[in-house]
C-alpha cells in the first residue's frame, strides 16, 4: 500500500554536522558538533545574534549547495522511491527552491514533491498533504508533529535533540535503523489492511 512520506531536509537528509566547518571558518571558532546541546546555534557563536543572523541569511544558499548527504540517507530514498511518495517539508525560504532542487538533482535523489515553508510549524503543511510518516531531526518539531497529525515520527539522533520522547516519536541513530524501523512499519500497515479486508 503505497505510503506518503514526509522528510525534513537540514540534519535529516544533509548531515547534521554541516553547518559547523562554515561557522568555524567564518568567526574564526572550534566548535565541535558533539557540544552542540541545542537547536539555536547562537549562544555557541562569539557574536551577537543579529549579527549570526544576516551571516546566515547572505550565505544560507552556499552552505546548502555546499551540504553533504546524511549517511545512508540516498540508500534508503531510493528503496522508497517507487513504491511510496516522498514530499520533503522543510523550514528553508521558498526563496531556496532553485538551490534545493539543484542539490537533491545534484546527489541523484528523487522527490515527488518540495516544499519550503519558511518556518519549524510544518502541522499543517503535513496535514494539508496527509504526510502518513514523518522524518525529523528536531525535537520540538517531532513532538507537535506526531501529537498533531497522529502520525509516526522517527528523529535522527543528534547532541540538539535529547529530550524525553512520547511512544509516537522514534528515535535512530541512522538512516539504516530508519530503513528497518520504517519496513516493519509497512509490513504491519499491511497486515492490518488485510485483515480489516477479509473481516
Amino acid at each position: 500500500m503505497k505510503k506518503r512520506f514526509g522528510i525534513d531536509i537540514d540534519g535529516t537528509v544533509t548531515c547534521p554536522r554541516s553547518l559547523i566547518p562554515f561557522i568555524n571558518k567564518a568567526f574564526d571558532m572550534n566548535i565541535r558538533y558533539e557540544e552542540i546541546n541545542q537547536y539555536d546555534l547562537t549562544p555557541f557563536v562569539n557574536v551577537s545574534g543579529e549579527v549570526f543572523a544576516n551571516w546566515f541569511s547572505k550565505n544560507e544558499a552556499m552552505i546548502y549547495q555546499a551540504s553533504p548527504i546524511a549517511a545512508g540517507a540516498k540508500q534508503a530514498l531510493d528503496k522508497w522511491k517507487k513504491a511510496h511518495e516522498l514530499f520533503f517539508i522543510s523550514a528553508r525560504g521558498p526563496h531556496l527552491l532553485d538551490v534545493t532542487e539543484k542539490w537533491f538533482v545534484d546527489h541523484g535523489l528523487t522527490f515527488h514533491h518540495i516544499e519550503l515553508i519558511g518556518s519549524h510549524d510544518k502541522v499543517e503543511t503535513i496535514k494539508r498533504h496527509s504526510i502518513d510518516i514523518f522524518f525529523e531531526d528536531k525535537h520540538d518539531n517531532a513532538v507537535a508533529i506526531h501529537e498533531e497529525c497522529q502520525i509516526p515520527v522517527i528523529l535522527f539522533n543528534t547532541p540538539y535533540n535529547q529530550d524525553p520522547l512520547p511512544k509516537g516519536v522514534i528515535r535512530v541513530n541512522n538512516w539504516k535503523e530508519a530503513v528497518i524501523w520504517v519496513e516493519d512499519w509497512l509490513n504491519q500497515q499491511g497486515n492490518s489492511s488485510q485483515v480489516s479486508s477479509t473481516s
